[in-house]
């Protein structure tokens, strides 16, 4: 008779564990992301605020504001999907402000040339685009995403920006949590098959 498996039981036992861990700690940041959509669904009806206001940070999403353009430090496109390009201004505030983006509106034309020489703008606060690759969110240290503002009224010239939404927030956590735990008990039916299948060949 073949001896029982103990290190590997060890260590199925051990992956089994951790696979449950992640999916409660799932179940837990469910928790709390639905207390954080909660807060930021109130922020469109609260008043404007100014902008930037440093501290500022993703509490803030989706709250209208209002900022002065000194004058724009540079003009880029930026890839929207169906909307074509966003036409984002990186602005200036003063000599020791903070500064800021807006995306002052969009354009189908890839070639466009934005032209605008800054002001007051309006609109809502919203992620700005992260020139930080996908690999290195997953394994470098993280860093909060840049606020930017997206103009009401775009200038002359350029469509008018869809407004950012709070249906754009993924909160998968649910999901996540039912395939770490569907995960663990696969992992647990395929190891007590193959001992069964080891005692019968013994």
């Amino acid at each position: 008779m073949k001896r029982f498996p103990i290190i590997a039981t060890i260590l199925v036992a051990l992956a089994v564990a951790a696979m449950i861990g992640l999916g409660f700690w799932q179940l837990q940041r469910r928790v709390e992301k639905l207390a954080e959509l909660k807060v930021l669904a109130a922020n469109p009806s609260l008043p404007p605020i100014a902008f930037p206001n440093p501290p500022i940070g993703d509490n803030l999403l989706f709250r209208r504001a209002g900022a002065f353009c000194l004058k724009p430090v540079s003009l880029s496109l930026q890839g929207a999907g169906k909307a074509g390009f966003r036409v984002i201004a990186r602005c200036a505030t003063g000599a020791e402000g903070p500064g800021f983006s807006v995306q002052l509106g969009t354009t189908p034309d890839a070639a466009y040339k934005p032209q605008w020489s800054g002001g007051k703008v309006r609109g809502m606060i919203s992620h700005a685009p992260s020139s930080v690759p996908l690999i290195a969110t997953l394994f470098g240290k993280a860093h909060p995403k840049e606020l930017m503002l997206v103009a009401d009224t775009p200038p002359a010239g350029l469509k008018a920006n869809e407004m950012p939404s709070i249906d754009s927030i993924p909160n998968n956590h649910l999901a996540y949590a039912v395939q770490w735990f569907l995960f663990a008990g696969v992992a647990l039916v395929i190891y007590l098959l193959a001992l069964r299948r080891r005692a019968h060949k013994g």
